[in-house]
């Protein structure tokens, strides 16, 4: 592993590099805050793919990738003479100084439980302590990752259930007026009662320190592993999908589930 001083000099070398694409790649001097906004969505996916995957050498470049984004709108900001990368650096320095009195002030917290619980209650203090508990979730989020933070910071505040064995009743509950509401066939009731019934599983899965999202993307790539096993074998015996039976492509998918 490196020194510090090799990390800060590592550092500074990507930011002349950055400097100078800025200043002579005829790409990069046309960039803009708005530009490079889908790509750098699409960097962040590929980096939470990477990490899913516990891909190492994947994580190392596509961090890379990431962090030159956040490079570069600091050099947009600094055309703008709004802020630079300083700046950026100093006030996320300060603000995990502040949102960490248990580290460096005289604050107490014992489990990790006790650091995010006053990490919210610090949160709601700062801007005059007219922030909202809600506030810090972007609107942007994956509705799935949104219904887990939503739930997680009320948590922090003391809204949650008192015995996590009764999230199961709401569950039930919710899966029942679903399928109520099914047998109605009332498309619009029926996809706000499907809304619920997802929540309430994500609110159990969030109770039982399970991450949902992780969960449903390993399912994804189970799903896709086993029917590609099954489209390649229709490949190799010249077979299309289309004209095999719903037996044929059952019996192949637990053929897949048991090279597992």
């Amino acid at each position: 592993m490196h020194t510090r001083e090799e990390k800060i000099e590592a550092f500074g070398r990507l930011v002349d590099v950055l400097d100078r694409l800025r200043a002579e790649c005829p790409w990069d001097k046309k960039q803009t805050n708005e530009s490079l906004r889908p790509n750098t969505i699409e960097e962040t996916f590929e980096l939470a793919d990477a990490l899913l995957k516990n891909d190492k050498e994947n994580i190392c470049e596509e961090l890379g990738d990431v962090l030159m984004h956040m490079i570069f709108y600091s050099k947009i900001g600094e055309e703008k003479e709004d802020f630079d990368i300083a700046d950026v650096c100093n006030r996320e320095a300060d603000k995990l100084i502040f949102r960490h009195p248990h580290i460096y002030g005289d604050s107490t917290a014992e489990t990790s439980d006790d650091v995010l619980k006053n990490w919210e209650q610090i949160k709601l203090k700062e801007n005059g302590g007219k922030k909202r508990v809600l506030s810090g979730v972007p609107d942007s989020l994956p509705s799935l990752i949104k219904a887990y933070r939503v739930q997680d910071k009320a948590r922090n505040v003391g809204f949650d259930w008192a015995d996590r064995k009764d999230v199961w009743k709401k569950v039930h509950e919710e899966l029942n007026e679903l399928e109520a509401e099914l047998e109605r066939e009332d498309k619009d009731r029926s996809t706000r009662e499907l809304g619920d019934f997802l929540f309430s599983v994500i609110n159990a899965a969030r109770l039982y320190k399970l991450n949902p999202d992780n969960a449903l993307e390993y399912t994804n790539q189970k799903f896709i592993r086993r029917f590609n096993y099954i489209e390649e074998h229709s490949i190799r015996v010249g077979k299309p999908l289309t004209e095999m039976s719903l037996e044929e492509m059952d019996k192949l998918w637990e053929e897949a589930k048991s090279k597992e």
